[in-house]
């Protein structure tokens, strides 16, 4: 089942609402002590309903978790949708200048500041979620696959695992690498990280960036599941073909216990 209600967040939009969505298991209730990881979600409004998402088509996250039986929370948030760039303003770890866009803040920090220390606490007062780190996840595609990995990098004491499904690399590679070279990270950190084939004639220099970062990765040994999707384009449908696999990355040890 899939819970929505609007919230604010004054740091980012004063006080505009938004929709929040929080999936929990349809067993959920069936055994009240039981506990569960979460995942936290960008783009909010794009993971589980067609008719809520900007391109009419959602990544039907629900059906996958009620088809497979996933024992996980999703917490999820919409997107800031103002015109004037308000998505690239919040979810960009860094300011930058585009010629398409022109010069955009980086307000990444505080939104992650938002999740971490108001969002998550909400979550954890009001669902059996296992709050540690060892269970605490982090997810997006595009700008917020961006921010999946900079959570993931610069929250490290949050999240222990991260999808950063198509991230958009070009907003300023050099400084994610500067990240990446010197973030504090746990020994069991897990990155599942992907890009569409069909995707790189979009940014010409994003293959040099994906593997730059993804060897700069590697040297800090963190779990990582790196793809190159055959045919896979920057959109919904496509990313939703790749949840099987960055579920069986989070979930990949628990699997292979039985």
């Amino acid at each position: 089942m899939v819970e929505k209600w609007d919230i604010t967040i004054p740091e980012l939009s004063g006080s505009e609402t938004r929709r929040a969505y929080l999936y929990l298991p349809d067993y959920y209730n069936d055994n009240t002590e039981e506990r569960y990881p979460v995942l936290y979600m960008f783009d909010g409004h794009n993971v589980f309903f067609d008719s809520d998402a900007t391109y009419g088509k959602s990544w039907g996250m629900k059906e996958f978790m009620d088809q497979h039986r996933v024992p996980l929370i999703i917490a999820a948030v919409e997107c800031n949708h103002s015109p004037s760039h308000g998505r690239l303003k919040e979810y960009s770890p860094y300011s930058f200048r585009d010629p398409r866009f022109g010069h955009i803040p980086g307000w990444g920090k505080i939104t992650m500041d938002w999740f971490v220390h108001k969002f998550k606490p909400e979550i954890d007062a009001n669902v059996r979620t296992l709050p540690d780190r060892k269970h605490t996840y982090i997810a997006g595609s595009s700008m917020g696959g961006l921010m999946s990995l900079y959570g993931l990098l610069e929250y490290n004491q949050y999240f222990s695992k991260a999808a950063a499904l198509s991230p958009s690399l070009w907003v300023d590679p050099d400084r994610l690498s500067s990240l990446i070279c010197h973030a504090r990270l746990h020994p069991d950190t897990t990155l599942y990280m992907d890009y569409g084939s069909e995707e790189f004639q979009n940014h010409s220099n994003v293959i040099r960036s994906f593997g730059k970062i993804t060897q700069l990765l590697l040297e800090r040994q963190i779990y990582l599941s790196c793809r190159i999707v055959p045919g896979g384009t920057h959109c919904e449908a496509s990313w939703e073909q790749q949840i099987p696999f960055f579920m069986d990355t989070f979930f990949y040890e628990r699997h292979h216990q039985k």
